[in-house]
């Protein structure tokens, strides 16, 4: 069961990622994650509404949870939103493993708190670090530059320490206090009602709504990121939290791979072991 509700987050965050990249080519970053959070927040609004003891769980916890989850919630909004940028202006078999490679900075964060590492997890590290500049390097001549355009490696670094703190911050002070679901409702809520404000706020963005030609994406997008939340979530219910964990970290080669078929991205031998090394050393901090 592990081993295949593992597989599925996997393939599911592959999906979404690869389709967050054209939704925000489609109709800008901001309003393609807002649509996301927005179609989240109402499934899983409903589902803990309709939990008694998940709702108990949570109105009984310190307040230190609560704090938890908001804080949470602000690293992966921006780490949503970076990723999405990174995306949408890069391409998807060398932006989506770096991202990946969050559990790097998990990692780290749980060692500064006190922690021990095993000689697996600085390894895995080590083949984190060493795999992202291989995945910059390109044959391609620069462009000229009539104004500074970040690479979307930088992106996908910054969303990976993002998604790293935010993780940290989650399992350590609000997921044993508040729970899951209660956590996700507060992730969800707070990303929506932000990007509310700052859609409103931005002149640059509009509050229309998506073309109706958007919308199919966009539904799959969000269909395909609830799919592979309760993917992980059923997996992780069984016992085998590892292995779970550790298929999922694939999901950054199924981004890739549709890529690849899809968009017929093509890297350099060197990316490519960049992008490889980046995947197995996120798989080896899961070990």
């Amino acid at each position: 069961m592990g081993v295949t509700f593992g597989l599925l987050a996997a393939f599911f965050w592959g999906i979404t990622d690869f389709l967050a990249g054209m939704s925000a080519r489609r109709i800008g970053v901001r309003r393609a994650v807002f649509v996301s959070l927005c179609f989240g927040l109402v499934v899983v609004g409903t589902v803990f509404l309709s939990m008694p003891a998940a709702r108990s769980q949570a109105f009984a916890a310190p307040a230190s949870g609560w704090a938890g989850a908001v804080a949470a919630a602000v690293c992966t909004l921006f780490g949503s939103l970076t990723l999405s940028k990174g995306l949408s202006t890069g391409k998807a078999a060398i932006v989506a493993p770096i991202a990946m490679s969050y559990g790097a900075v998990t990692t780290l964060l749980s060692v500064l708190s006190g922690e021990r590492l095993s000689a697996l997890g600085v390894a895995g590290i080590l083949i984190c670090i060493g795999g992202v500049p291989l995945t910059a390097l390109t044959r391609e001549a620069p462009a000229v530059r009539h104004g500074a355009q970040t690479s979307p490696v930088f992106f996908a670094i910054l969303a990976a320490l993002l998604y790293g703190v935010g993780f940290f911050v989650q399992g350590r002070y609000a997921l044993p206090t508040l729970g899951t679901t209660a956590t996700l409702f507060v992730g969800y809520a707070f990303g929506a009602a932000s990007l509310a404000l700052l859609l409103t706020l931005s002149r640059g963005e509009t509050w229309a709504a998506p073309p109706a030609s958007a919308w199919p994406l966009l539904l799959a997008q969000s269909t395909a990121s609830l799919a592979a939340l309760g993917s992980f979530a059923i997996g992780a219910s069984t016992g085998a939290v590892a292995v779970v964990t550790v298929l999922s970290t694939l999901s950054g080669g199924v981004t890739a791979l549709l890529g690849l078929t899809l968009r017929a991205e093509r890297l350099t031998a060197l990316q490519w072991t960049g992008v490889a090394a980046v995947i197995a050393g996120a798989v080896v901090l899961r070990l």
